[in-house]
């Protein structure tokens, strides 16, 4: 029997759709992924099967091919366990319900699986949840540890969950998911920093040249002996900028989710980034990069 399931993926900083089409049938016991998965994709497999065993239910011995579409895209990262294992359980009719035809097509699964089934926090969610938002996609099934930080985005419900039954009871139609709501974004609150450009005395000349660029927007190079105070005053020009508009506080965020550094506590980073490279850094160390580009992690 043939299932299809919805998944996200990265790249670069943009989330794209990935179909998780399970098919089993007679045959030999094997279970293969394609579609250019990378080694942890490939590892799905045993997390997937051990997570079915031990939440109660039985993993067939049968043939089953797994295939991710788009497949001539390289896929990475853990976050396809859930729809894999979502997948696997409609091809064995263990997960049947009349409204679930409709379910799957408006709604995509995030999220990697322990081997108890518990399903853990991945990385990304905030750059996949605005690229389902714009693809239609009504309900996000993800773990309850990413849940604050894709509750930024409205137009969307999120639906938050903490083990593979939980999921499987709200397919069968037997349990629902509390959705998580959506937090408010006061972006006109200016944000505290540990530091500010008020502590700086002396300078004069050069705290109003940074005033300056600051006000417009231009670019400033800061030129002295060492111990002139370059570094402290550069350290400071973020709290003398304008608040961060909605736009750019995302794209700031979606950095920080796909590296793994957002918290719950602050699901949307609204202070301006500050990073001080030294003069003989490369441009890929300082941009970040690597065979399935990401950007710098600090």
């Amino acid at each position: 029997m043939l299932a299809i399931t919805k998944s996200m993926a990265l790249q670069g900083l943009e989330g794209y759709l990935v179909s998780i089409q399970v098919d089993i049938s007679n045959g030999l016991p094997n279970f293969q992924i394609v579609g250019l998965p990378d080694a942890s994709v490939k590892e799905s497999k045993e997390r997937v099967k051990a997570a079915i065993r031990n939440t109660g239910l039985e993993f067939l011995s049968r043939k089953i091919i797994v295939n991710l579409s788009p497949a001539n895209t390289k896929k990475e990262g853990s976050m396809f366990d859930l729809s894999i294992a979502i997948g696997i359980l409609i091809a064995s009719k263990i997960i049947r319900d009349s409204k679930l035809e409709k379910i799957l097509e408006e709604t995509i699964f995030i999220g990697e699986l322990s081997l108890n089934g518990k399903i853990e926090k991945t990385k990304g969610i905030l750059p996949i949840c605005i690229e389902a938002r714009k693809l239609g996609i009504k309900k996000i099934i993800l773990p309850k540890q990413n849940a604050k930080e894709a509750s930024i985005l409205k137009e969307i419900e999120i639906l938050p969950v903490e083990t593979l039954k939980e999921v499987i009871q709200y397919l069968n139609g037997k349990e629902k998911i509390k959705k998580e709501k959506n937090i408010n974004i006061n972006l006109e609150k200016s944000p505290i920093y540990e530091i500010d450009f008020s502590e700086v005395k002396g300078q004069e000349n050069a705290k109003r040249a940074l005033e300056v660029a600051a006000a417009g927007g231009h670019n400033c190079l800061l030129i002295g002996s060492p111990g002139s105070g370059k570094t402290m005053l550069a350290k400071r020009v973020a709290t003398i900028l304008p608040n961060m508009k909605i736009q750019e506080a995302l794209e700031v965020t979606k950095i920080y989710s796909i590296l793994g550094l957002t918290l719950n506590k602050e699901p949307l980073i609204t202070k301006r980034p500050f990073r001080s490279p030294h003069h003989t850094i490369t441009p890929i160390s300082l941009v970040g990069g690597g065979a399935s580009p990401k950007p710098r992690r600090n």
